[in-house]
């Protein structure tokens, strides 16, 4: 019997079957993704180390969504491209035309020698700044497309949600603390699009 630790990630099935109901509901599936070298994408197009890809089945050609990567051949200015992308990089899918979706946790950087890298109680995040964090939407491949940003945004936050990169002025949790629940009445999460 294998147990929850020796079990697959569920982020591959998630985006799987996000991407089905995005396509199957004529929406344009949109994939948010933090670059670094594992990651095979136009370098021109990533701002703040991120990129947001159109997976559609009209901007993509030969798309594989497997258990490990996601590939496929898309054009960027005209020319075409071969994307590869480790599913762990994946930090959102959504539908661009409603921005509903799913977030998924950011991977957590290794440091030198496999290990995870330390953190710092300086670069923590509340969970609700980390929820405004803006996601850059490079996928259309124009200059003038560079300043149209979407938000992570929960229901209760999505009033506060204020100007962009913007954090909490409260201080960290500590991380030893449980999990508090959502307050009042635990709105969903959800992105929104800000042009």
């Amino acid at each position: 019997m294998i147990n929850a630790l020796e079990s697959s990630s569920t982020r591959p099935y998630l985006i799987r079957a996000l991407y089905e109901w995005c396509t199957d509901n004529g929406f344009t599936p949109y994939v948010a993704v933090q670059v670094d070298d594992t990651v095979q994408v136009p370098r021109e197009y990533v701002k703040n180390g991120e990129i947001v890809l159109n997976i559609s089945f009209d901007a993509t050609s030969s798309l594989k969504l497997g258990n490990d990567f996601i590939e496929f051949k898309a054009r960027f200015a005209g020319t075409a491209r071969e994307i590869s992308v480790p599913v762990g990089r994946v930090l959102a899918i959504y539908a661009r035309e409603n921005g509903q979706g799913m977030a998924f946790p950011a991977p957590v950087p290794a440091a030198e020698g496999g290990a995870a890298a330390p953190t710092t109680p300086t670069a923590t995040l509340t969970p609700s700044a980390a929820l405004r964090l803006p996601l850059r939407d490079a996928s259309r491949g124009t200059e003038g497309d560079a300043g149209k940003v979407v938000h992570l945004v929960s229901g209760a936050g999505a009033d506060e949600a204020g100007a962009i990169g913007e954090t909490s002025a409260s201080p960290p949790e500590d991380p030893s603390d449980p999990p508090r629940p959502p307050a009042s009445g635990g709105a969903r999460p959800s992105l929104k699009r800000i042009k």
